[in-house]
């Protein structure tokens, strides 16, 4: 039995060496191993080889190196401690003031308080286009009377300042130049984009956004035409006015193109500063100045009718109905008796019943009743001074009006609260008088 046992495994033992792989010696009660565990070694035993160097045994020379090295750690934490900068963090959107360091015909580095200088294209400088700026500048040896009017606000022209260009490789302001800006975002190499253009442009909305709310009509210049309207410009942002909101009814474009210059006063009817949008209107300005109750109006007779006559308001194709009954507080039969087609005659705004409609007296201009019969150049002549008393007599209006909050309210009076960055300086004044 031994031995055919021991053939058959030698058998199989060349067999297997016959496909070229080793050939297992055959093993007979061999006692299974037992893997030992892994045991981690204590922290205490890990570090005994290094404990020798901070026992009380070690030698001198030891000792002594090991407290330099102690004390010498302990100083730079204290240091570390005690010099601790912070910088100004900026985000986008916010308005910050920065002082120029350096710069060439390309861009500007400005300090703003940030670990980084903050880059500045130079295009960016400027706080307005070319052609919004000549709508700001203010030159008041030569034309003070364009810029001097309600509602108009204005840069001072400094000829020196604005002859001088940018020279290729020097800096387009002067190093310690004080900018104000708005952080647009972040350069490639994390540096803080800023730019003066963009922060004057939402200065320039916001106080449109003001003039409208005011709802007080505004002087502006008509500076371009195309077909559909006329263009001008307020606080240096285009604004459109339709031809079909024009007092004057314009019958083609050379008449509309003959507008180019004209001094007139809007209203402003629809904002949209996404969009870029600034329509105008100058009806709705025309009607606040003229047709207020009280306001004494030149106009001429148009048509007669049964029941009253209709009144051409000044140069303009407005018109108002001055009704039989205000004519005049004497008695008379027909309006044909009274007025005549083409008839200069001054009349004053009185309320109407209609709204949206004018309606004209000459009665209440009257001092006497049934004077506008009998001396129609008295009534005229005395017109200005019975329209005050009528004035006079209106329900007192409260000039204190209540305006609504402005949602992007910016606070203008404090600029440590406008300015992001304000706490990151101190301004100083050199040669103050002592």
């Amino acid at each position: 039995m031994f031995t055919q046992l021991d053939q058959t495994q030698e058998n199989e033992i060349e067999e297997l060496g016959l496909l070229g792989k080793p050939s297992p010696m055959p093993v007979i009660n061999v006692p299974p191993q037992v893997e030992s565990e892994y045991i981690k070694p204590q922290k205490e035993e890990v570090l005994e080889p290094f404990y020798k160097f901070f026992r009380d045994g070690k030698s001198a020379e030891d000792t002594s190196d090991s407290e330099d090295v102690s004390e010498e750690i302990s100083m730079e934490e204290e240091e570390d401690k005690k010099v601790s900068v912070e910088y100004y963090e900026p985000k986008q959107g916010d308005f910050v003031v920065g002082v120029v360091v350096s710069g060439n015909e390309y861009k500007l580095d400005v300090n703003i308080g940030a670990d980084l200088l903050g880059t500045m294209l130079t295009k960016e400088v400027l706080p307005l286009y070319e052609k919004e700026l000549d709508n700001l500048l203010c030159d008041f040896e030569k034309n003070p009377e364009e810029f001097l009017m309600k509602g108009k606000m204005g840069i001072v022209r400094n000829e020196e300042a604005l002859s001088g260009g940018p020279v290729a490789g020097q800096p387009v302001v002067e190093h310690g130049t004080v900018l104000f800006a708005e952080v647009l975002g972040r350069t490639l190499s994390g540096r803080p984009l800023i730019s003066t253009r963009r922060l004057f442009r939402r200065l320039a909305w916001h106080r449109v956004r003001q003039i409208k709310q005011l709802n007080e009509p505004i002087e502006v210049k008509i500076t371009e035409w195309n077909t559909g309207g006329l263009l001008t410009r307020i606080e240096g942002l285009r604004a459109f006015l339709p031809k079909i909101e024009l007092v004057n009814r314009v019958n083609n474009f050379t008449e509309l193109k003959q507008n180019v210059g004209r001094r007139i006063f809007v209203q402003i009817t629809r904002i949209s500063e996404d969009t870029n949008d600034l329509i105008l209107s100058e009806k709705e300005a025309w009607n606040a100045k003229h047709l207020k109750e009280g306001t004494l109006l030149e106009g001429t007779v148009r048509k007669i009718f049964p029941y009253g006559a209709q009144i051409r308001i000044g140069e303009s194709n407005r018109s108002g109905l001055l009704h039989i009954s205000n004519i005049t507080r004497g008695e008379f039969a027909l309006v044909n008796d009274v007025l005549a087609i083409d008839e200069k005659v001054k009349v004053l705004v009185v309320k109407s019943m209609f709204p949206d409609k004018i309606s004209l007296s000459t009665a209440v201009l009257e001092s006497e009743p049934g004077l506008f019969l009998s001396n129609r150049e008295r009534v005229f002549s005395e017109a200005s001074e019975m329209a005050k008393k009528y004035r006079q007599k209106l329900p007192a209006v409260s000039t204190i009006r209540k305006l609504e909050h402005l949602s992007d309210a910016l606070p203008f009076n404090v600029e440590e609260n406008m300015y992001a960055n304000w706490k990151w300086f101190k301004f100083e004044r050199d040669n103050e008088p002592k």
